[in-house]
């Protein structure tokens, strides 16, 4: 059987990440016009996940992020076992937003929701609808942020009629400006995972693949020494990074980077420009929804750390010195939390291995600046 990619679900990074760098390229062109509001841009965050702009004693922060399809995975489940994850795919939602914000050091201040919808007939739904409200406080409340406003734009014969496309933005703060996280690496640092629930928010496309090869669909049993189906597990709400960051700013350790692991699954951990290898050498064995998909796409084992978190949701490069007290910060605040590899320098080489699978990932294999 041929192996499955995220390419064959018709999701090409190559092509996305040109777009992205064509933005990049053009929205430089306007940071001029931040003088005439008393701000600034400031070096190296284009191309980081989060925009800065810099004051005199503090910095903003802006994000803007979408779910993507995996509430098409919560509408097929509710239609064939009745089962209803809007809260979960609410908290979803604002997790991809709010995550992407404290990779630079800013803590949330508030959150904005876009729900468009292709028929306004989805929201009368009111079990469905009130779960998404719910489920969004809910992540509000775990980022520490306002649910500010949004949008709920009707866009008939754009979104299909009984779709809805989950999105949003969120604005935050750094101050004092010390705290920013700017990729201060060094050779010999520390690489600390913190656990997901999953999938979490990247992948579902070929996870939605998949499905339609299943006679049960996302009714299948999950197996692989876990209970509930694949749909279940698909579903599982994802980990809210803000307070660990928070934490690590209450005690004072300094955080050289941080890598919200999504999109080009273990590939993001070669976010920062500067050429690092990033060897990763402890590892976990994968949640079983990770083995299920695997099996049963089947998919290899390289594409599955191409594109999935495979059990690995932040990452957080700190001086080995004060790895013990990180991960002590880490797990105090809720987390699951290991020591994972180190930090080398091997002249221009930019890479991500893990030599206990024989895996190497070398720099062109993620093009996001």
């Amino acid at each position: 059987m041929t192996s499955l990619s995220y390419e064959s679900s018709g999701v090409d990074y190559d092509q996305l990440d040109a777009f992205k760098r064509a933005c990049q390229r053009a929205a430089r062109t306007t940071a001029p016009l931040l003088a005439a509001h008393g701000y600034a841009e400031p070096a190296a965050t284009r191309g980081e996940s989060c925009y800065l702009i810099e004051a005199a004693d503090h910095y903003l922060a802006h994000v803007e992020e979408g779910l993507g399809t995996k509430n098409l995975v919560a509408d097929a489940v509710y239609a064939q076992q009745g089962l209803n994850f809007y809260r979960e795919i609410a908290i979803d939602t604002v997790a991809t937003i709010v995550n992407d914000l404290v990779t630079c050091g800013a803590l949330p201040v508030s959150v904005a929701m876009h729900a468009a919808v292709g028929d306004s007939q989805w929201f009368a739904d009111a079990a469905r609808m009130q779960a998404l409200v719910e489920g969004w406080a809910e992540g509000c409340r775990q980022a520490g942020a306002v649910w500010g406003g949004g949008e709920t734009p009707t866009l008939k014969g754009i979104v299909a009629p009984e779709a809805i496309v989950l999105a949003g933005s969120a604005i935050g703060r750094i101050a004092p400006k010390s705290l920013r996280i700017t990729g201060d690496v060094r050779e010999g640092d520390a690489i600390l995972f913190l656990a997901s629930s999953g999938v979490q928010t990247n992948g579902l496309s070929l996870c939605r693949l998949i499905a339609e090869r299943l006679p049960q669909g996302y009714a299948t049993p999950l197996g692989h020494g876990a209970a509930g189906t694949y749909g279940e597990a698909l579903l599982a709400p994802s980990v809210i990074y803000v307070n660990f960051v928070a934490e690590c700013q209450r005690r004072g350790l300094k955080l050289g980077y941080v890598s919200h692991v999504t999109g080009h699954g273990w590939r993001k951990l070669m976010r920062l420009e500067e050429p690092f290898v990033y060897e990763i050498t402890e590892l976990r064995t994968s949640p079983p929804v990770f083995r299920f998909l695997q099996e049963m796409g089947p998919i290899s084992q390289r594409e599955m750390y191409a594109t999935y978190n495979m059990g690995v949701g932040f990452a957080a490069y700190v001086a080995p010195e004060l790895a013990e007290a990180t991960l002590a910060a880490a797990r105090d605040s809720g987390y699951d939390a290991w020591l994972a590899g180190t930090v080398k320098k091997e002249g221009s080489r930019k890479a991500v291995t893990v030599p206990p699978l024989n895996l190497s990932f070398e720099a062109d294999t993620l093009q996001v600046r």
